[in-house]
């Protein structure tokens, strides 16, 4: 038996209606936790809605809106809605939109330098490899400083390496180097200037017009990038025969673009989540466009057009011509024989480790789908 004095009952009902009082005041008092307002950017793509291109711009967007937990959305307008394809750069510097996918050949009139990012063999690194230079070699930094140079208030992404491009779609194979000469020919970057030494009379369409172009006959030929986005945007209707391997562009990535003050005024865990989405979408790119580039190329094969590998030839006039044009402009731009002479740095050292490291991989497809 207990010798605590009990408390009587009416003290009990008070001392338990006062704790009672307090929890719902102290509830009344605490401050209110509000849901953080949605940030939204408004971007476009520089590809067709139809694009395979764009659908990528589209998967980066989703990424970032889903890890951001309704606290940042991002949305995406096809080429044209508010600018043309090659006025995206400015858009972006000026906040007409608030950020952009596209590529960093499409600035080439800006500072010819800028197309070294894609355009041409890249002292024979591949697109990943090329991707690590820009982050690992110096790349990034040089990128940084031409835009500084150039007054472009952007924050700059690189993602997504591109499988190699066709020399292009023709109205008729091509065996030699001369059979490019008077050729009206649609490229763009420096393959402007490659082409142009070789004979060809280049005109630098956008995506969305080039099929219209090579159907009016306004053009002879032109390349885009891959079979998925070739065969969306009509190619094979215009055209029954496409050149596979080129120089020209065989390390090129896309770009994002944000707007400086509106990147520099989002919250660091943002940031973090684009950073960290761009490298997401990059992986989930290069899988998406083996996958669907393999299958749209035994389409385009089922319609009738003929594939052929561009002649030995050829490539090698290309890399002649090639050396040719970028001598040229290291003599007459600062930064352009800077970022060629990073490059060339970093290909010395990362194409030998690849060649001595990797099998090829076409004597084990040979040994299992080779004629026997």
């Amino acid at each position: 038996m207990s010798n605590t004095p009990k408390t009587p009952a009416p003290r009990r009902r008070f001392l338990k209606n006062a704790a009672a009082g307090a929890a719902t005041a102290g509830a009344l008092a605490a401050p209110s936790v509000s849901q953080a307002q949605t940030t939204s950017l408004r971007f476009q793509s520089t590809w067709p809605a139809k694009d395979i291109f764009h659908e990528y711009a589209n998967d980066f967007a989703k990424k970032v809106n889903d890890m951001a937990g309704g606290r940042l959305k991002i949305e995406v307008l096809p080429a044209g809605a508010v600018v043309p394809a090659f006025q995206l750069l400015e858009a972006v510097n000026k906040g007409t939109l608030d950020g952009g996918h596209g590529v960093v050949a499409y600035h080439y009139g800006k500072n010819p330098a800028l197309a070294l990012w894609g355009s041409g063999p890249a002292f024979g690194m591949d697109p990943n490899m090329v991707l690590a230079w820009h982050y690992y070699g110096g790349g990034k930094a040089l990128l940084e400083e031409i835009y500084k140079d150039l007054h472009m208030d952007v924050v700059s992404y690189l993602y997504g390496p591109m499988p190699t491009q066709p020399l292009g779609w023709f109205k008729k194979p091509v065996a030699r180097a001369e059979d490019l000469k008077g050729l009206k020919f649609r490229t763009v970057g420096l393959a402007v200037d490659v082409f142009a030494d070789m004979g060809a009379a280049v005109n630098p369409l956008p995506g969305g017009e080039i099929v219209p172009a090579l159907d009016r006959g306004l053009i002879d030929a032109a390349e885009f990038n891959n079979a998925s986005s070739d065969r969306v945007l009509g190619f094979a209707d215009v055209a029954k025969n496409c050149m596979l391997q080129s120089f020209h562009q065989s390390g090129e990535q896309f770009e994002i673009l944000f707007n400086k003050a509106k990147f520099n005024a989002l919250a660091p865990d943002l940031k973090a989540i684009i950073d960290y989405a761009v490298q997401a979408a990059s992986a989930d790119m290069s899988w998406k466009a083996i996958d669907r580039n393999t299958k749209d190329y035994a389409e385009l094969k089922k319609a009738g057009v003929n594939f052929y590998k561009t002649p030995d030839a050829i490539l090698r006039a290309q890399l002649a011509s090639w050396d040719k044009v970028t001598t040229k402009k290291s003599g007459e731009n600062a930064s352009f024989k800077k970022v060629l002479d990073s490059q060339r740095a970093y290909a010395r050292t990362a194409g030998g480790w690849q060649n001595d490291y990797m099998v090829d991989f076409k004597m084990a497809y040979n040994h299992y789908f080779g004629k026997k």
